[in-house]
């Protein structure tokens, strides 16, 4: 086997010279790590078990390994597995029967030359959040330099604090007792989400808009490397500048509104450190949007998301009518407007004077 390795041997007792690799007939295999030996390599192996999203780094977003079987009949026309099972990164993989499908060709020598294979099998697995976690994961929080009013996230997002009642379902002061489960731990919240992610919209200029995007670990166990974030808005059907991300609009089709991919920078950004006594993990930037004249607005919390997802887990959104909306008093914000105008128009004309 090169590119992967099963975990268990199995009994291969029956062999006295080249023993396999495995004997097993349901071996569970993994990926190598990314400075695995050359002869234990394959094309496109040994991510360490991670796949990077497409969009984010195509090269990483394939893997492949290779087997040989021994033991089959003479003349045989090879024999596709019976079941596929996708186990990582964790439940909530289904994956449909192989069936065959046109002979892989790939190219050598330099591509100059065309190679096929005897035979190719596929299987398309489908990701279910709600197979995957009984509860969601994270949560969003909204708010607005028009309003000091912030929209939390909807109580008990990811399940309820029951602190009181367990003591041992959260942490309050920061500081883990020594007897306390060797488990995810996460501080007491109204959401109890491992994750938040803030929405706020910070700027309004004259032909852009800007908002400040935070993500909050609130979990004292785990960090969360190579994350990414799909926010789905309308405002990302025009050019956006993102300041301390990485970032790609992806082609959804049959969705309204614009999706956005975002991810860390290298050797900046990529890891979210868990939160400790003192602070939270968290990692942020701005995002500088141009506006579109014909749909952009602060009314009904259009500028705010309709939806996002955290590494492919949905969160969880405040109710609309929970939105920070715009002061219903827009005369009295036209009265402050004009004062500041003539604050600004005097002051100018006393620096003029001196």
């Amino acid at each position: 086997m090169s590119g992967a390795f099963a975990i268990q041997q199995g009994n291969c007792s029956s062999f006295k010279d080249q023993v396999p690799h495995s004997c097993k007939k349901d071996p569970v295999i993994a990926d190598l790590m990314p400075d695995a030996l050359p002869q234990n390599r394959s094309n496109s192996c040994c991510h360490g078990g991670i796949l990077a999203a497409y969009a984010a780094h195509p090269s990483l977003s394939n893997t492949s390994f290779e087997v040989t079987v021994g033991n089959l009949e003479q003349n045989t026309p090879g024999y596709k597995p019976l079941n596929l099972s996708l186990m990582a990164p964790g439940p909530g993989y289904t994956c449909d029967q192989l069936m065959d499908t046109i002979p892989t060709v790939s190219s050598v020598i330099g591509g100059r030359r065309e190679e096929q294979v005897l035979r190719t099998w596929k299987s398309t697995c489908t990701y279910s959040s709600y197979l995957a976690n009984k509860t969601p994961v994270c949560c969003v929080s909204l708010s607005s330099f028009y309003n000091p009013k912030v929209t939390s996230c909807p109580s008990c997002s990811c399940g309820c604090n029951v602190s009181d009642r367990l003591p041992k379902s959260c942490i309050r002061d920061g500081s883990i007792p020594s007897d306390f489960p060797d488990v995810d731990i996460v501080r007491c919240t109204d959401h109890m989400c491992p994750l938040r992610i803030h929405w706020h919209i910070k700027n309004n200029y004259m032909d852009h808009w800007r908002v400040k995007l935070t993500v909050s670990n609130y979990n004292y166990r785990k960090n969360y490397s190579d994350w990414n974030i799909l926010v789905q808005h309308p405002g990302f059907g025009r050019p956006a500048s993102v300041y301390s991300f990485d970032s790609t609009m992806l082609p959804v089709i049959g969705v309204p509104e614009e999706v956005a991919l975002f991810w860390g920078k290298p050797f900046y950004n990529t890891e979210i450190l868990q939160a400790d006594k003192d602070q939270l993990g968290s990692v942020t930037s701005e995002i500088l949007l141009r506006k579109d004249s014909e749909s952009f607005t602060l009314n009904s919390g259009w500028a705010f998301p309709r939806t996002i997802y955290f590494n492919g887990e949905i969160c969880q959104m405040p109710l609309p009518d929970t939105f920070p909306m715009l002061p219903n008093d827009s005369h009295a914000l036209h009265s402050q407007f004009l004062l500041h105008l003539i604050a600004v128009y005097l002051t100018y004309r006393t620096f003029v004077g001196f």
